[in-house]
Order: structure tokens, then sequence, then C-alpha cells
């Protein structure tokens, strides 16, 4: 008897047991007696965030909030991270949410940048953005409806008349004119459709298509060989400021800069002499008399040239021989 009671208290003791683990794990009491760590998160609202909802990464549940208090103008919020994988860094940005317009809400915690190896410990504080609160929004729908109604009932058909009215006015002030301008559109609509007029030709003169298609291809013959210029001239760039080829050389030899200089400098003195009259050649260019006296020159070789030519071969070749014996 002793030994049934016993064994019928054991099973009661173990069914209580089993039932209380389940209780807690249902009111989520039992992440008490679990292992993690501590974070806490500064927010503006709290958005009636209560004690032991959810914390969540990516929509799985990692822990509980297990208090709320007010801290310099913030509602500061403790949570208890107790899910192992779990990788809460120190830049992972936290922020209540809720699940429907009648769901409970949570603190939804960011995975952080990727750069970031720093992970949080206990007592870290992580930085928080703001979500819009649920009754704010219900009360801007609440204006947003309301200007809707008065928009409503502004189109009455009172209102409506008093629109439509002048419109209708002129339509029926206008009508002929109206008339007038709609047969115009569909004369000017009716000469494109058949070919008549510029616009008309353009639309459907097949030669005339062709030939604006091959303008395109001549532009872009045009553009082809422009590109062609242009990537030459980026390679006689380059290779003038390679140093390579006489430009090259010239721009990027400083010995040959200086004998180019120096060139330039005696070609310049030259001209110079020459402008002054010094030398032959500026004789020759200024000085009249040195001019006049080839000149006399020039004339005296021309008429001994003549005499030659009146004596003969014969008279010159025994002048000749008497100038030699």
């Amino acid at each position: 008897m002793k030994n049934t009671l016993e064994t019928r208290l054991g099973i009661f003791f173990a069914f209580t047991l089993i039932a209380g683990v389940i209780l807690l794990e249902i009111i989520g009491a039992a992440d008490f007696f679990r292992k993690g760590y501590h974070v806490t998160a500064s927010f503006r609202s709290a958005q009636d965030l209560r004690k032991g909802d959810a914390v969540k990464m990516a929509g799985v549940a990692i822990g509980q909030v297990e208090g709320i208090d007010l801290t310099n103008g913030f509602a500061r919020v403790t949570m208890k991270i107790t899910a192992p994988s779990a990788e809460i860094k120190t830049d992972s940005r936290a922020a209540v949410k809720f699940t429907g317009l009648m769901g409970q809400n949570y603190v939804a915690i960011e995975f952080g940048s990727a750069t970031n190896s720093i992970r949080a410990l206990e007592g870290s504080s992580l930085p928080t953005y703001e979500q819009p609160d649920l009754s704010a929004l219900m009360v801007k729908l609440d204006g947003v409806a309301s200007g809707v109604e008065g928009l409503t009932k502004s189109f009455s058909t009172e209102n409506l008349s008093g629109l439509l009215g002048p419109v209708t006015d002129f339509m029926k002030n206008n009508s002929e004119r109206l008339g007038a301008i709609l047969a115009n559109f569909r004369t000017v609509s009716d000469n494109i459709a058949q070919g008549k007029g510029t616009l008309g030709k353009m639309i459907n003169d097949d030669a005339l298509h062709a030939s604006a298609l091959g303008a395109v291809a001549k532009l872009d013959a045009t553009l082809v060989d422009a590109r062609a210029l242009v990537a030459q001239a980026q390679k006689t760039v380059g290779t003038i400021n390679e140093g390579k080829g006489t430009l090259g050389l010239l721009m990027k030899d400083e010995g040959l800069y200086r004998e180019t200089t120096l060139a330039m400098t005696n070609m310049k003195e030259i001209m110079e002499k020459i402008n002054r009259g010094q030398g032959s050649v500026g004789k020759l260019v200024n000085d009249e008399s040195f001019f006049k006296n080839i000149k006399l020159t020039l004339q005296k070789v021309e008429k001994a040239t003549e005499g030659i030519e009146d004596q003969g071969p014969l008279s010159v070749l025994g002048i000749a021989v008497n100038k030699l014996f």
C-alpha cells in the first residue's frame, strides 16, 4: 500500500514538473533559466512594447524583452539574447515592429555590416532606428479619409453643374468653329495618309525613307572615321609624351630643345644682319649700288656673247690661236 502511494506521488510530481516546464515555455518565462547575455537599445517611443515580448533577427526569435525604463528622455529596452547562433554585432540596429494591425510588438535586430567583426557583449548598447507608430498612422489615415470624403461631397450635382456649365456654353457657342477645326484636322490627316505634302511624303515615300537611311549610314561612317581620327590623335599624343619621334624628342629631349633654340637664335641674328645690309647677302638685298654693278656686269657679258656669235666659229678660233702663239 505504501509503495502504491509513493508511486502515485512520484507520477503526480513528474506530471506537475512537465506541465510547469510546458507552461513556462508557453508564457516565455523559460528564458529566465536559459543562459545568455543582455543588450540594450534606446527608443524615442516603446510603442506599447511589453516585458516578455520577443526579440527577433530575420524573423527568428533569439530572445525576449526583460525590462523597459525611461532614461534621459528615451525608452531604454533591456533584452536577453539566448540563441547561441545569433551573431549580434556592435553596429546591428534595433527597431520596434509589430505583426499586423492587431499583432504583438517585438524588437527586430539587424545582422549588421559584413565588414564589422566585433560582436556585441554583455551590456552593449545597440543603435536604433524608428518605425512609424501605428497610432500615428491611423490618425493620418483618418485625416486622408476625411479629405476624400470632403472631396466626394464637393462633386455633388449642383457643383458639377456649376463646373461644367461654362464648358457646355462654350461648346454650344463655338460648335461651328470646333466643327471646322475638326474638319481641317481630318483633311490634314487624309493628305498625310495619301502621301501629300512634306509630312505625307516623309511618312509614305519609300525613296525619301531610303535617302534618310543613306544619310544616317553616311553619318555613321563619318562617326567611325572621326573615332579613328581621334584614336590616331591619341596615339600621336601618346608617342609625343613618350618622347618618341622628332616632335617627341623636341619636347622631351632638353639637349635637342637647346640646340633647336640656339639654331633659331642664330637664324634670327642672320636675318637681322641681312636686314641691316651686313655681309654679301645683306648688301645684295639692301645695297642698290652693288645691285647696279651686278646688272652692268651682266649687260657686258651679254654684249660680249652677242659679239662672239656675230664673228662666227672660225674668227673665234683664229683669235684664240693668235692669243696662244
